[in-house]
């Protein structure tokens, strides 16, 4: 038996002998957070942590922490909920910085969910608390994200400026994981607005930061967004290259899923009308057990689309770019 599950099986034993010790939580706490960095999945402490009472100091902290194991394995809308519940924790405490980073990954989730317009609204409440607390770097971190969201808004101008602030602000040493976001989201812009070789050389920038360091997620969002690329320019060859590369990189159903339905929609392209129908079915699929109905719902409209060519032969495939598609299949991971 693996180390980890030994250390959770005796934290499952020790938490009911003394349930309001903050000694044994904050353990849990810790204990989860390692797993989150070195080995992400879920835990049979999950109920446990739910139940504990609202007014236990553990608590916002140990629901935010089990929030990123849901994250990490593509459970989005777990995410979003503990994300709202430990935020409305920390707003009874005032705790300004705390309500701030929940206000950060909040908008994470609604990004990854295609909830624009709500996500907007969080990241800007958060900016505009770390901006008061004269947190730089986290101000950095918000504008990142403000611009994914933006971009996805499709609010392409408001898009780039939000990210090129983030990189005024960050200092000249140092935090090489927001830089490598901040050219991922410059690359996704770019591409967003037909400017390709600015596109290309910004994620280009990202994959060669990511690649130095090992930082799967990012090789493979920056991968899938190469791919994107590809697909837009008519390069399918490529395209299937990049998202087999990607898919190497793959730390959860959920990445999966995106990596299959952006090789489902090269395969449609290019009249694989059954490779096609088999790789967006199985994107579907992953996209309903997670929850995350938008992107079930743009598979669904790309499966409609598919079987009424297999079913008319002589429906021609249209050659070109789906900017509502595109403005919603590609996320970085978060910070």
């Amino acid at each position: 038996m693996s180390e980890d599950v030994n250390v959770e099986h005796l934290l499952n034993v020790f938490t009911p002998v003394d349930a309001e010790s903050c000694d044994i939580w904050d353990t849990c706490a810790h204990f989860m957070e390692h797993l989150y960095r070195h080995k992400p999945r879920l835990v049979m402490l999950g109920p446990k942590v739910k139940g504990l009472s609202d007014d236990h100091p553990s608590k916002p902290e140990c629901i935010f922490q089990l929030s990123w194991l849901c994250e990490s394995v593509g459970d989005l809308l777990g995410y979003k909920e503990l994300i709202v519940h430990a935020l409305m924790l920390w707003r009874e405490r005032g705790n300004d910085r705390r309500i701030a980073q929940a206000l950060y990954h909040l908008s994470d989730a609604n990004r990854q969910l295609s909830l624009w317009k709500e996500g907007i609204q969080q990241a800007k409440e958060g900016l505009g608390i770390y901006e008061q607390l004269g947190d730089v770097v986290r101000q950095a971190e918000c504008l990142s994200i403000l611009a994914f969201l933006l971009r996805g808004d499709n609010q392409l101008d408001a898009a780039e400026e939000a990210v090129s602030r983030a990189i005024k602000l960050l200092p000249e040493e140092g935090n090489q994981f927001l830089l490598c976001r901040c050219h991922h989201a410059l690359g996704m812009i770019y591409g967003s607005k037909g400017e390709t070789e600015k596109a290309v050389h910004h994620l280009e920038t990202a994959l060669g930061i990511a690649s130095s360091f090992g930082w799967h997620d990012q090789l493979f969002w920056n991968r899938c967004s190469l791919a994107w690329l590809s697909f837009a320019r008519g390069k399918f060859d490529d395209a299937h290259i990049h998202i087999e590369q990607a898919k190497l990189f793959a730390a959860n159903s959920h990445q999966l899923g995106r990596g299959m339905e952006l090789q489902a929609r090269v395969l449609h392209k290019q009249l694989r009308l059954e490779e096609a129908e088999s790789e967006a079915l199985h994107a579907a699929d992953i996209f309903q057990k997670l929850g995350a109905m938008q992107s079930v719902e743009r598979c669904n409209q790309l499966l409609r689309d598919i079987r009424e060519e297999l079913n008319d032969p002589a429906v021609p495939c249209e050659l070109g770019i789906n900017r509502g598609f595109l403005e919603t299949l590609l996320f970085p991971a978060r910070i």
